[in-house]
């Protein structure tokens, strides 16, 4: 995996992300690391925003995730038509999907706060449908297809725990800078 390390982004100050990074991912396998690395990092209370197309690598990199939370990940997958699966592991995975919402009240309705605010990881797919009623502090993915069978990443951070994490993907030789734009 390749980073491309970018600032700014966003519209308004409230919504610019503390911190952003592009990782140019080469296949599922990168896509997943990623996401274990994370949840080796994680330590409770984080949510991770998922945001792209359909088969862009939002259910594998949660996959991943949930291998770095000691989460068996044969029960993983796209929660697409319960909306909600919970996994038990090193800490709590709530993976939510937003696929089949029409409205941001709906994620209301549903009472899904109460794992946003809870101890465990929250992932949230297909997340640009409630972003809104998200907290502002998390990590927000974008996965965007880059040619045959890439992706790229965008990542943003808005809080110190989530800049912490962006920040060591950084700094490890594993994730190779591709690029620096200002």
């Amino acid at each position: 995996m390749r980073l491309i390390d970018r600032t700014g982004g966003a519209e308004t100050p409230a919504e610019r992300p503390e911190e952003a990074l592009t990782l140019l991912s080469e296949g599922e396998a990168s896509t997943a690391a990623l996401g274990e690395r994370l949840g080796r990092e994680a330590t409770g209370g984080e949510v991770i925003a998922l945001i792209g197309p359909l088969g862009a690598g939002k259910t594998r990199f949660v996959q991943g995730l949930a291998r770095g939370l000691d989460v068996p990940i044969r029960y993983v997958n796209s929660p697409t038509f319960i909306l909600l699966q919970c996994h038990e592991g090193r800490l709590p995975l709530y993976h939510i999907d937003l696929y089949r919402l029409e409205r941001a009240a709906e994620f209301e309705a549903l009472g899904l706060e109460e794992f946003l605010e809870g101890d465990g990881v929250c992932a949230v797919e297909w997340a640009d449908k409630g972003l809104a009623l998200l907290p502002p502090a998390r990590l927000t993915a974008t996965f965007r297809y880059a040619g045959e069978g890439r992706r790229e990443i965008d990542l943003s951070a808005v809080g110190e725990g989530y800049i912490q994490w962006l920040q060591k993907i950084k700094e490890e030789r594993r994730w190779e800078i591709a690029e620096k734009k200002k």
